[in-house]
């Protein structure tokens, strides 16, 4: 028995001595927000405090709590009391896996020190990973010395106001995320796994190892009664929920195992034989091979992209200047701080499914599938979601759980290792491009030809969009009259290449804007003015024809010049000084496909106003920003919305959270409900639209000048769904196909774009240290200034890690210690700069923002690097020695 003073109340347990002090409190305390990302002390989300000293409770054993004061996220405390309102005042929470150990490590510095400094906020979180925020709101948040609450919610217009977020009490309280469900006599869920990149198995006697105590059953392919194949785009559903002999990359799952509650999940021997065979590791090579790793897709090409637009080799042969570049990139892991975790359990006849997803409808559709249901038979409920940028979009564990849960009848739930969630998940493409750039002797840029391949790994996943976005994207958003751009995904037995943050863009961009800054030089002007130069322009067309509007991209670079010329005269003369810049632009949504999103919102009897909000909220602010504009379409405040969802039994599909297209295309959706509710309301009491509603309990007024109109909501017979007055809408961006030479219109609207980057380079060690990066980005309307500063930051972060340390190689960075991805230590003070240039076809003019603050941060790095040593950098990430081998390269 252990006996210890949990949150000032006196606590034992009986645990095992040796038992971590995070599965004490999670699985057997039920204090489930203390949370575990590794179990390895790499990641800091299980932080707690032991008589007041931050400490990883996943590397304490149960036996060191005896006798001590421990506190959680849970506790009440001034420290903790003051914290959470300074994070909800910052924004300093966004998909809040990393909150309470943010928190935790913060309240030991603050009772010590009330008055941080940054550099000592910094040391003090300086254990804990965030992968949403960038850090920045964190620091600002701890070192915020006043006692003053979170701001309260306005009674006007919403939009346009840096509100905190409406689900941010939930993060500041240790949300609940897919591993904290736990239901009563949950059987636990392990898959076995391929431990190569290709290898047949043939299992051994699994019915006398199912029969063991303990094992509840065990599953393989030939238990999966529907489709086993899955797939984001359903014409190329091509990866197995449990593969068949062979296993096509490392970390396919081959089997399932059961087992009952209490008994220890291992697996080590579970009756298997691998038979390793050749493997294609190489995209180049893969292109050669004699056999596909898939039937019908000859050459190993799953899909290849092009934009062809006038005749590039002539205007090439043509061009005053010319610069011809290759790049090469490596895998990346979205390295979100929650591995894959659910529950999943019947009601009745329906299997519930509780788990992390960005495309809840996307899972119910192919799950069902999978187990042959109808998918009104299946419901998903969304757990809150840490972090996604991408990789969550592919099913998971979704079809493991349901396939458990209905032959035990029983809930089951599974929880991913940190090596486990690395290995099976999906990875940012790697990339070989090549291709050269011209313009004229004025610096009129009128060419572009590009190749590059994409290695897509063993299954399609988004490969598909990557091969198709690549070209449209890749002149970058300037006008280029003549352009050849061809992109392939190429099937290897690599990890399966997905979604993350830009599908193929940032790879694209890192090898446009590392020219760009190639041709400017050659011409003597300045890489601002340069770009400047040739930024598209309203009225003018992209390379797949479509005829631009609201085009943001000039307004952006123009607001960095003043910060451009401070920074270039604060270099000067400097050795080891650099500054960069890139710019950006990208389209919202699907690529020329349909891309719809619905939205519902009523009103009950007793004048409680509903907002069914399906857009799943993975950090970015989707729950806060579709109610702000939901709200001023309707004209009542926000803080009177109540939110359900998303829920596929209680939520319209408001569509996949990715492709920045939540505020874009859900916002219109919410803006056009909101709209026709307000338009019934007034028809009711016979107003214009200059009418102002109120709402107080069960009595809606409509007011317009002197006259007020009094709706007696429990007079009105309620819908089947219990409202009384209620409206749904939905919306799908205008788009239009590409035809053979990919022109065509895209995407309904594009947002734009341009970073600048200042740093110093050690000449010695070849190590780079960033010193401030400066952000203009267009979101035609910021709907909440506050939220669109984090999505910035958060962006500038992953493309720190993107340009400068992050590269997964199988088998050997699985973990989050071998793997690095930036602390608080490696991202600068960011200054944000709002543009608005607003879009006709976005709510209230809104752009989308999310995939934006990636792309120009790498090649804004890189092109600091080159301004500083002359260094070229050819393969990501920038390794120290790469950088010292480029700068030898670049000496005379």
């Amino acid at each position: 028995m252990t006996r210890f003073i949990l949150n000032g109340t006196p606590r034992h347990c009986d645990s095992p001595p040796t038992r971590r002090l995070s599965d004490v409190l999670r699985e057997d305390l039920g204090l489930t927000g203390t949370k575990v990302g590794c179990d390895a002390g790499d990641c800091g989300a299980c932080t707690v405090l032991i008589d007041g000293r931050a400490t990883c409770a996943c590397l304490t054993p149960a036996a060191r709590a005896e006798g001590r004061h421990i506190q959680t996220v849970e506790a009440q405390t001034p420290e903790l009391t003051r914290l959470r309102a300074a994070f909800l005042r910052h924004g300093a929470a966004q998909c809040g896996i990393c909150t309470p150990g943010m928190l935790m490590a913060a309240a030991e510095l603050i009772a010590r020190n009330p008055a941080p400094t940054e550099a000592e906020a910094e040391a003090a979180i300086g254990g804990v990973l965030c992968r949403c925020t960038g850090y920045r709101k964190i620091l600002a948040a701890i070192c915020d010395a006043t006692d003053a609450p979170a701001p309260s919610l306005p009674q006007g217009r919403a939009t346009g106001q840096p509100i905190p977020r409406l689900d941010g009490a939930e993060k500041v309280a240790g949300d609940l995320f897919g591993a904290d469900v736990l239901p009563e006599n949950a059987c636990v869920l392990k898959a076995i796994r391929s431990p190569h990149p290709h290898a047949a198995f043939t299992f051994g006697d699994l019915a006398a190892y199912a029969a063991r105590p303990g094992i509840a059953a065990v599953f393989t392919a030939a238990d999966i009664p529907g489709r086993n194949a899955f797939g984001v785009i359903p014409p190329f559903a091509d990866q197995p929920a449990l593969a068949e002999s062979p296993a096509r990359f490392r970390g396919e799952a081959v089997a399932l195992v059961a087992f009952a509650p209490g008994h220890d999940p291992a697996t080590d021997d579970f009756p298997i034989t691998w038979q390793p065979l050749p493997a294609l590791t190489d995209p180049d090579a893969a292109l050669q091979a004699a056999h596909p790793l898939h039937p019908g897709r000859p050459d190993n090409i799953l899909v290849q992209g092009l934009v062809r637009k006038g005749d590039s080799a002539t205007a090439m042969d043509r061009a005053a200047h010319v610069v011809s570049a290759e790049i090469t990139t490596a895998f990346v892991e979205h390295a979100y701080i929650e591995p894959e975790a659910g529950a999943a359990w019947l009601e009745g006849e329906t299997l519930c499914i509780r788990a992390c997803t960005q495309a809840p409808v996307m899972d119910r559709d192919e799950t069902a599938a999978i187990l042959a249901l109808p998918p009104d038979r299946i419901r998903i409920l969304p757990s809150a979601v840490g972090g996604g940028f991408g990789s969550k979009l592919d099913l998971s564990l979704q079809p493991l759980l349901g396939l458990a849960a209905l032959r035990l009848r029983r809930p089951v739930r599974m929880v991913y290792s940190r090596a486990e969630s690395m290995a099976s998940t999906t990875k940012r493409h790697p990339a070989r491009m090549r291709g050269r750039i011209g313009c004229d002797a004025q610096g009129i840029v009128t060419a572009l030809e590009f190749d590059g391949t994409f290695d897509t790994g063993a299954y399609a996943s988004w490969g598909p969009t990557v091969a198709n976005r690549v070209p449209v994207h890749v002149t970058g958003p300037y006008h280029t009259p003549h352009v050849t751009a061809i992109a392939r995904a190429v099937h290897t037995h690599n990890p399966v290449s997905g979604a993350f943050r830009g599908f193929g863009v940032p790879q694209a961009a890192i090898w446009q804007e590392t020219a760009y800054d190639r041709l400017a030089d050659r011409l003597g002007l300045d890489r601002l003015e340069f770009r400047l130069r040739n930024a598209l322009r309203d009225g003018q067309s992209s390379a797949t024809g479509q005829v631009l509007q609201a085009t943001g991209i000039a307004p952006c670079l123009t607001a960095l010049r003043p910060h451009w010329r401070r920074a270039l005269a604060e270099a000067s003369g400097q050795p080891g000084r650099g500054v960069g810049l890139a710019s950006c632009w990208y389209g919202c949504g699907n690529t020329s496909l349909p891309n719809p999103s619905t939205i519902r919102i009523g009103i009950t009897a007793r004048g409680e106003l509903v907002l069914h909000q399906g857009a799943t909220d993975i950090g970015q602010g989707s729950n806060t920003v579709i109610a702000q504009i939901a709200a001023d379409a309707l004209g009542l405040p926000v803080g009177q919305i109540r939110l359900i969802g998303p829920d596929t039994a209680l939520t319209p599909d408001a569509g996949k959270t990715s492709a920045s297209r939540q505020t874009f295309v859900t916002g219109r959706a919410a803006l056009a409900a909101g709209a026709e509710l307000r338009a019934a309301i007034l028809r009711r009491a016979n107003a214009s639209d200059a009418a102002r509603l109120s709402l107080d309990g069960p009595l809606l007024a409509v007011t317009e000048g002197a006259t007020r109109h009094e709706i007696a909501l429990a007079g009105l017979p309620p819908d089947d769904m219990g409202y009384v007055l209620m409206a749904e809408a939905s919306y799908d961006p205008p788009t239009a196909p590409l035809d053979e030479n990919g022109q065509g219109r895209p995407y309904a609207l594009y947002g734009y774009g341009a970073q600048m980057v200042e740093l110093s380079v050690d000449p010695a060690l070849g190590t780079v240290r960033l010193h401030r990066i400066t952000a203009a980005h267009d979101l035609g309307l910021a709907i909440n200034p506050l939220l669109a500063t984090g999505q910035i930051e958060g962006g500038i972060a992953q493309g720190i890690g993107l340009a400068l340390m992050e590269e997964y190689l199988p088998g050997r960075t699985e973990n989050l210690h071998d793997y690095l991805i930036p602390t608080a230590g490696d991202v600068p003070p960011i200054t944000s700069l709002l543009i608005e240039v607003p879009d006709p076809e976005g709510p209230f003019g809104a752009k989308g923002l999310g995939e934006h603050v990636l792309i120009p941060t790498a090649p804004a790095i890189l092109n600091a690097i080159r301004h500083a040593t002359g260094a070229e950098i050819t393969q990501l990430p920038a390794l120290p020695h790469r950088i010292l081998a480029a700068m030898r390269a670049a000496r005379p």
